[in-house]
């Protein structure tokens, strides 16, 4: 995936409303998240690998942030996609439904990290499936669920008590009064 691919999403994210922009590494991208978090005193964490990796959440807390674990009721909050299309359809699979309830409403502010592996060109149903497919069962496995997905890594569509692909959310738009910004990194970031 090339540059150029990661600005044509950002463009089509400006069109839905969100506020875009493309990263060119970890390190921008944290930088960018820092910059965000600023005014900030409460901080909401998604239990992103993607930001984990990025070294978001061990800055955040360097700075003597207060970071909450998936929480409504911090001031901003942080996460990453599981998925996203090319014309900036954003997707979240959630096992409780936590983390994309943080992000639909309670925050000031919602900025998701989206590395460019999670980009898909397929639409919507292919977005569900990398969710589905590459997302949930390292999550699964991380996470210690008995699953079928985490034995065998692909999605059987289980009906095992330790699912975790509970609650499907498709963002089109940003949600109405939670300015949303998602910064989409050049490099491919969790799963």
């Amino acid at each position: 995936m090339d540059r150029e691919l990661l600005e044509r999403v950002a463009e089509a994210l400006r069109r839905r409303g969100y506020e875009a922009t493309v990263a060119e590494n970890s390190a921008s991208a944290r930088a960018e998240a820092l910059a965000e978090a600023e005014s900030f005193s409460t901080i909401g964490w998604g239990g992103s690998e993607s930001l984990k990796e990025c070294g978001v959440r061990a800055a955040l807390e360097s700075c003597g942030k207060a970071v909450l674990d998936h929480r409504t009721d911090a001031e901003i909050f942080f996460l990453s996609a599981n998925a996203m299309t090319e014309d900036g359809l954003i997707v979240n699979i959630d096992g409780t439904g936590n983390r994309v309830a943080a992000s639909i409403y309670g925050p000031k502010r919602v900025v998701y990290v989206v590395g460019r592996n999670k980009i898909v060109s397929g639409g919507v149903m292919e977005a569900i499936k990398r969710a589905k497919n590459f997302a949930s069962p390292p999550n699964c496995r991380r996470l210690n669920r008995a699953t079928p997905c985490a034995e065998k890594g692909l999605c059987a569509d289980c009906d095992s008590p330790d699912r975790i692909c509970k609650v499907t959310v498709i963002f089109e738009r940003p949600p109405t009064h939670t300015p949303t910004k998602v910064i989409l990194v050049d490099e491919s970031l969790g799963y």
